[in-house]
């Protein structure tokens, strides 16, 4: 564990803004990791755990606390867990791409759609991350979790993790702490085995994102370099010769929202079913059943809406940016706001709080940040 000079945080995040925090602690291996915190939580400091920075609008005044950076890294293969499944553990500060790609090389499927996504292995469970119809709550087996109320490491099931979209209960939402709070030392993944061929593609979500007909095979090779090619048309792959890139990736939440409020949303709204209206089962005991079948319920499932298509159709198009600001909409894709040379986090707030304010009035829903803000109001 090493103690070093504070790194303004505008250098240490993908958005480019941050001020310098007070003292930065840079930790290596696990043994530093969790020494490191353990000094921070007995201080009774404020404290920032800091992966790849790659989801997170800290704002301009310093940081009064610690920044623990994770440069822990390392991928363990586990036992076989039998019919073609392969776990493996990876030290939460290891670059999530590196992962992915590690992956496809050794034929292991479950998080090829997820390539190109920025940040740390320890980071992804946080808020479930996921791209293409691919989350990691579909692969994610348990997490080594460095508690704060106990100062020791406990192994948690993903179940109790309670991934949901883009949230868990390790995640600090914009109003609100996480419910528990610790730190992810290592993750364990489960993923399957088949190989450098063909294989089909599951998910419809993934297939039309691919253009795949249902019934086509195609390499994990082949999915990973499609989906980076995709990725990067829309500036969600790090470059730093491209503005479009210097952001947090998607700002704001795609809406999740009833059913009943969906149909008040113009038709051509992108929106999917959170799951499948399954028509209901009533079983009546025969001793209590009077000749008369009480009529089904629908339960309509949530519906997820696209938060790029509801900015857009405010009214602000790709790359708007409000007079002066240095801040501005990704000339490639709605929903990334991006720092186009210079701007301050008061300046993507600034925008952030427009555009919500500017769909809520066109369409009746608040837009949610997706990032973690640090310092930062909206």
């Amino acid at each position: 564990m090493g103690e070093i000079a504070p790194i303004p945080l505008a250098q240490l995040t993908t958005l480019r803004v941050g001020g310098t925090p007070e003292r930065m602690v840079e930790a290596r291996t696990r043994d530093e990791l969790v020494a490191a915190l353990q000094d921070v939580w007995a201080a009774g400091e404020p404290w920032l755990v800091l992966g790849g920075g790659s989801n997170l609008l800290a704002g301009d005044e310093p940081f009064e606390g610690t920044v623990v950076l994770v440069r822990t890294s390392g991928i363990e293969r586990l036992a076989d867990a039998g019919d073609g499944r392969v776990r493996l553990r990876v030290e939460a500060g290891h670059d999530w791409d590196d992962l992915v790609e590690y992956t496809v090389a050794a034929g292991l499927a479950g998080i090829e759609a997820m390539s190109g996504i920025p940040g740390s292995a320890g980071a992804a469970p946080i808020q479930n991350v996921g791209a293409y119809g691919q989350e990691i709550v579909e692969t994610l087996v348990e997490v080594e979790l460095l508690d704060e109320a106990t100062g020791e490491i406990e192994v948690v099931s993903a179940a109790d993790l309670e991934l949901g979209f883009r949230t868990s209960v390790l995640k600090q939402h914009y109003g609100r702490g996480a419910l528990r709070s610790g730190v992810i030392v290592s993750i364990t993944l489960e993923l399957h085995d088949v190989g450098h061929g063909e294989v089909p593609v599951r998910g419809g979500q993934l297939r039309q994102a691919l253009r795949l007909a249902p019934d086509a095979a195609v390499s994990l090779r082949w999915i990973r370099e499609t989906v980076l090619a995709t990725r990067a048309s829309k500036g969600m792959v790090l470059d730093d010769a491209d503005p479009d890139t210097h952001s947090a990736g998607s700002f704001f939440q795609n809406a999740i929202v009833s059913a009943s409020f969906a149909r008040t949303l113009p038709p051509e709204c992108p929106r999917w079913p959170l799951a499948v209206e399954v028509d209901p089962v009533t079983v009546i005991p025969l001793a209590a059943f009077d000749g008369i079948v009480p009529p089904p319920v629908s339960v309509q499932p949530d519906v997820k809406v696209s938060a790029a298509w509801l900015i857009e159709h405010a009214g602000l198009g790709k790359g708007f940016r409000l007079p002066r600001s240095r801040a501005a909409l990704s000339t490639k894709h709605a929903l990334a706001l991006t720092n186009r040379g210079g701007a301050t986090a008061g300046e993507v707030a600034e925008l952030a709080r427009y555009i919500q304010h500017r769909v809520q009035a066109e369409f009746g829903l608040l837009l949610q940040p997706e990032p973690v803000l640090v310092g930062v109001e909206l």
